[in-house]
């Protein structure tokens, strides 16, 4: 059988620490604080992608979270973004954050979900498409014979 490894999709991923800012008292953390930590996500992405002009250009229009563990003060946390689609106006990214083992938590899965943003650079009043730099640099490399991997079993 052959495997064959694909390009992945554009993706980051930040690792933080529940800081008691972070929980809402009680020692877990606050909802708004999942969203934070997938934004910094996100701007790894883009810095990394050296794409400074997504962020004055790209407002939320839908934002699904999904909550699955708490994660609390002190606690190490991973936020992962990736672009899950890529329109003609508008993008669409998945995340997760997981939490490493604690003395209140196993880790694992924590929060999964969607945002969706769309282009509206400055001046305009409504969504325009995607720069072309911005789409060459979200769309993933064709496979080569020089850029994917292939294991013979």
């Amino acid at each position: 059988m052959n495997d064959v490894q694909v390009p992945s999709r554009p993706h980051a991923s930040i690792e933080r620490t529940v800081e008691w800012v972070d929980t809402d008292a009680s020692g877990h953390q606050h909802n708004s604080a999942i969203m934070r930590w997938v934004e910094s996500a996100e701007a790894e992405l883009f810095i990394g992608l050296d794409l400074p002009d997504y962020f004055p250009s790209a407002p939320r229009v839908q934002q699904v979270v999904n909550f699955k563990a708490k994660l609390w003060f002190g606690q190490r946390v991973t936020a992962t973004v990736e672009v899950q689609n890529l329109g003609r106006t508008s993008m669409t990214f998945a995340f997760e954050v997981h939490g490493q083992a604690h003395a209140k938590s196993m880790g694992g899965l924590a929060a999964y979900g969607t945002w969706t943003t769309v282009h509206v650079p400055a001046g305009a009043a409504a969504a325009q498409p995607w720069p072309a730099h911005i789409r060459e640099a979200l769309s993933p490399a064709p496979l080569t014979p020089t850029n994917h991997l292939v294991r013979l079993a």
